[in-house]
């Protein structure tokens, strides 16, 4: 593959259909939708599609609000606590009710031995299988010829002397690195049951706080855990740097991959009990407080942290989905706490009237909504970048993170965790990623680079939020819970980040029952169609306009970098892909010298 970074004039060629139809099995089945110019060596075109209607909020109508988080946390079989935690987050805020210190301390330190559960198991287990020697083997064996004799930079952390032999490590099943990433998803699962009963849907996290008891024993048990655990996240953050950095330098171009414009969307993780009163009124000083700061992020800048200003920039648009258009409907909520206007587009305001047809990708073809963040004069395309990588980008610029683990400075995070078994002391620093140009840069390595960085984050954060509960013991202070009652009429918000992105969770109570209820996951931001101004969601984004590294022709082409353009998302757990070439038939052949020519 010649370097892409020439401008030389495209070739005449012929695009191809290339269809993978499912890649995830979870919140609806995701299917990428192509047509590659293999004379250009690029994706000319993609459609994003999920088949499967989940109906959540259609369900949710006239159900007691107290089961909104046993019932949401079914939405999804991978981060349901997520759900729970948010939909708690919301109904605290209908309820008007603060949990006591250590019941928020517990739910953090839940939440936390999920990110490292979830972000090893995918990351090892699922994306690592795109970049192992087997797989590598097949689509650039160029490339790993070259790997055998490249020298791992960061050896004497994680032990293995070439890019090669990480690759082989990464081997599904057989992998040093891939069998040691399923021992430690287990350890962390381990300590996630400790604080909330059961992996994936809770048993023990309530509106008002939690059932978990607060016995020194419950936080040793978890920290014995996760002093464990430190070894395997130093050296998983090195492993994940060499093999990274080696596509860089021997695939010149391959910052492209997966490249698209900075749109960034995080809305903070963790909340400081000493801040946070779940207040609306309130809202933007303890959205702040979070120890993962909230912020959309455009062309990498920061346009804002305020919690009040992203909930009501929320912007639900049908787009190229399969709905019925509520606009002309009575509101249900028409102006916020503080007194602002909240649009009729707006998760409170949103009515779910399902149409099934015919998929057409000139018209509708996907159960996806598209979720648009409202700037004031463009309804912007907010990715995740699978979730670590806004998150991480967010708290560095906001710098308000300060913690004796992690401190946010400006620019990048540090991290800092104590000496373990076998590693001494370590303090890592993910940076604000840059191409060679200096611009902003948010790509499909970037995101996967991250998803580790992130790992080691809740790890430290685990450290100090372990701390705190050891310490709030010893003060003697151990409530758990507060109680309230349902109020006849209310409205909630949460905001959370669940391990691929920003969840949000909008409430309306009548009658002490559910009369309106909208959880937004990342998925709907991530793999959102083309909206109602035509443009593309993320997925669609980020594959359309890639370049193709990989050495195989039409004829044997496994699509490597779509794939890991769509995996570095982190679209909830993709499983088995399945693909088929429309035959192989060609469409047509295109040439465009110039801006609206084309022949045939």
């Amino acid at each position: 593959m010649a370097d892409r970074g020439t401008s030389a004039e495209p070739k005449q060629g012929k695009l191809v259909e290339m269809n993978w139809d499912p890649i995830t099995r979870i919140i609806g089945n995701l299917g990428v939708y192509t047509k590659i110019d293999f004379a250009n060596g690029e994706v000319a075109e993609c459609h994003s599609t999920s088949s499967l209607f989940r109906g959540y909020s259609v369900f949710m109508k006239g159900k007691d609000p107290r089961d909104a988080g046993f019932i949401t946390s079914r939405i999804c079989g991978i981060c349901g606590d997520n759900h729970t935690a948010c939909s708690n987050y919301a109904q605290q805020m209908a309820y008007g009710i603060k949990p006591p210190p250590l019941a928020e301390t517990i739910v953090n330190l839940g939440e936390a031995a999920e990110y490292m559960f979830d972000h090893t198991i995918f990351q090892d287990n699922m994306v690592f299988v795109d970049f192992c020697e087997a797989i590598v083997k097949e689509t650039n064996p160029a490339l790993l010829r070259r790997a055998e004799s490249a020298e791992a930079r960061n050896r004497d952390v994680h032990g293995y002397r070439t890019i090669a032999d990480i690759m082989r490590g990464f081997n599904p099943f057989e992998g040093e690195i891939y069998k040691e990433a399923l021992q430690i998803s287990r350890v962390t699962r381990e300590m996630f049951c400790l604080m909330e009963g059961r992996h994936v849907h809770p048993s023990t996290m309530y509106p008002g706080g939690v059932g978990t008891m607060p016995e020194p024993t419950t936080f040793t048990d978890y920290l014995s855990r996760l002093v464990h655990v430190l070894d395997f996240v130093k050296k998983s953050v090195a492993l994940n740097d060499d093999v990274f950095d080696f596509f860089y330098e021997a695939l010149p171009g391959y910052e492209e991959v997966g490249r698209r414009r900075v749109l960034l969307g995080c809305w903070g993780a963790w909340q400081n009990a000493d801040v946070c009163d779940y207040r609306y009124e309130t809202m933007s000083e303890w959205g702040k407080a979070m120890f993962v700061t909230p912020g959309v992020i455009v062309d990498g800048e920061l346009v804002t942290n305020d919690l009040v200003d992203i909930n009501l920039g929320i912007r639900i648009l049908l787009g190229s989905s399969f709905y019925e258009d509520w606009a002309n409907e009575e509101p249900f909520v028409t102006r916020d706490p503080l007194g602002n206007p909240v649009d009729m587009r707006h998760p409170w305001n949103q009515t779910t009237v399902p149409v099934p047809q015919k998929r057409d990708f000139d018209g509708n073809y996907s159960w996806v909504m598209s979720p648009r963040w409202f700037d004031g004069q463009n309804h912007l395309a907010l990715d995740t970048g699978g979730g670590p990588l806004a998150r991480l980008w967010s708290t560095a610029l906001n710098g308000l993170v300060d913690t004796p683990y992690v401190r946010a400075t400006g620019s990048s995070v540090q991290i800092s965790l104590p000496r373990s078994d076998k590693l001494p002391e370590t303090t890592l620093e993910w940076r604000i990623p840059h191409d060679k140009a200096g611009k902003p840069l948010s790509n499909a390595i970037e995101r996967d680079r991250a998803r580790v960085y992130f790992v080691a984050y809740a790890a430290a954060m685990a450290l100090h939020f372990t701390e705190q509960a050891l310490e709030q013991v010893r003060a003697g202070d151990s409530r758990i819970f507060t109680d309230f009652e349902v109020p006849d009429e209310a409205i909630g918000c949460g905001f959370h980040e669940a391990v691929r992105g920003v969840l949000s969770h909008h409430l309306v109570i009548k009658d002490k029952k559910i009369a309106n209820y909208h959880p937004y996951p990342p998925t709907p931001w991530n793999a959102s169609p083309r909206d109602s101004f035509g443009v593309p969601g993320p997925y669609e984004d980020a594959v359309g306009g890639t370049p193709i590294f990989e050495e195989n022709g039409a004829d044997d082409f496994k699509g490597i970098d779509i794939m890991r353009t769509v995996r570095s998302f982190d679209p909830c757990l993709p499983c088995g892909v399945h693909m088929y070439l429309g035959g192989g038939r060609e469409l047509r052949k295109v040439h465009s010298p110039t801006f609206g020519g084309a022949h045939a």
